[in-house]
């Protein structure tokens, strides 16, 4: 089946005919249907048949304006409005845009017109479909976070506004403890906005895969004590905190930032969600090869009710924040991408005392100079 046009020559040769080429037009990822230049459908892929609801047999031999019946927006047959066999003779197709199945169902279309000759008649009418839901899952996603953000921000910031324009008005009336105490709080509403500014460089780094990760020697195990050691100085008992070491442990080449975020992130989670003593063990990873070391695992899990087994799906996707509401919800979205930048894996689980188990592993890895 030919969907290219002919060439000059000694020009490129165009991707003519897919099997040719080895592709199976049913491994494609977007609806492919093809008409011939009697206007009869001659290819109409699993990906059509899925989002047209319309079997791959019943649309072979048909017309392509009843196999494949679109309308635009506005309720006009687009076939008859496009006329793509008897319009301009210099008309190259079609550019994506909305249309309507039957049903009311938006689809993204766009059509290739394949001409043996510039000007010559059409051979083939190549049409790409694309179901409308990714897109509108994605726009959702977006003005999630869009409404995520806004709403994390307006409150330090009011905050901030707030004891800032008092201090400016009112310097004079406030003791150096309250004036202390104001500075302290707009300090520290500063810093929330600075992590939520992280956290959103961090979603856009990892959705578009160019999150780096510049590695370098780790000690796992001195990392989480000083999350230990912070937590106590906070006011966590000290007793709360059970770290358990398995030596020997491999070297391991990682970014100590993004593993100190990934180790911040899910101790908080314990600590904040979770109940009772908060267990971290650091062990050796299982290799597929007897005698090596595939990497460095750590769980973490806690004493508390747990995480519903209904959720354990969800737990690392956007805005996942379990029964407890605060914070965005996007720490854990961000662990996994970071875990996973490294070539790790990290999954969620039930700790054996009942509580929340989270175990990442990241590889042994490799110097900075030879990743």
């Amino acid at each position: 089946m030919s969907v290219g046009t002919s060439s000059a020559p000694g020009a490129a040769r165009p991707a003519g005919d897919l099997a040719e080429l080895g592709i199976d037009p049913d491994d494609l990822p977007d609806g492919l249907v093809v008409a011939d230049e009697q206007g009869h459908v001659v290819c109409f892929n699993a990906a059509a048949a899925r989002i047209t609801a319309v079997r791959a047999e019943e649309a072979l031999g048909q017309r392509l304006e009843k196999a494949l019946p679109l309308e635009d927006l506005e309720g006009r047959r687009w076939w008859q409005l496009t006329d793509p066999y008897g319009g301009l003779a210099i008309r190259i197709g079609q550019p994506e845009r909305n249309l309507l199945l039957p049903g009311g169902r938006e689809v993204l279309v766009s059509v290739r017109y394949v001409r043996t000759e510039p000007t010559g008649p059409v051979r083939r009418v190549v049409v790409s479909l694309r179901d409308t839901e990714a897109r509108r899952r994605t726009e959702r996603s977006h003005a999630e976070l869009i409404a995520t953000v806004a709403h994390e921000l307006r409150s330090p910031l009011t905050s901030v506004k707030g004891f800032t324009a008092t201090l400016l008005a009112k310097w004079e009336r406030f003791t150096d403890d309250q004036k202390r105490l104001m500075l302290e709080t707009v300090d520290a509403d500063a810093d929330r906005v600075t992590r939520l500014i992280a956290e959103l460089l961090d979603i856009s780094r990892i959705d578009s895969g160019r999150l780096e990760v510049r590695r370098q020697p780790v000690d796992i195990g001195a990392a989480v004590g000083r999350h230990i050691q912070a937590y106590v100085a906070a006011g966590q008992p000290a007793d709360r905190f059970l770290l358990r070491l398995e030596q020997p442990l491999p070297a391991l080449w990682a970014d100590p930032d993004k593993v100190d975020q990934v180790l911040s992130n899910l101790l908080e989670n314990a600590v904040r969600h979770g109940e009772g003593t908060v267990t971290i063990d650091v062990t050796p990873s299982a290799s597929p090869r007897e005698g090596e070391d595939a990497g460095t695992s750590v769980t973490v899990s806690d004493e508390g009710a747990g995480i519903p087994e209904e959720s354990m799906n969800r737990v690392f996707t956007r805005f996942w924040r379990g029964s407890k509401r605060g914070g965005t919800g996007l720490g854990l979205y961000i662990v996994k991408g970071i875990v996973e930048a490294h070539g790790g894996t990290i999954t969620v689980g039930r700790a054996p005392g009942g509580g929340a188990e989270f175990r990442f592993t990241l590889p042994v890895g490799a110097p900075a100079y030879l990743s």
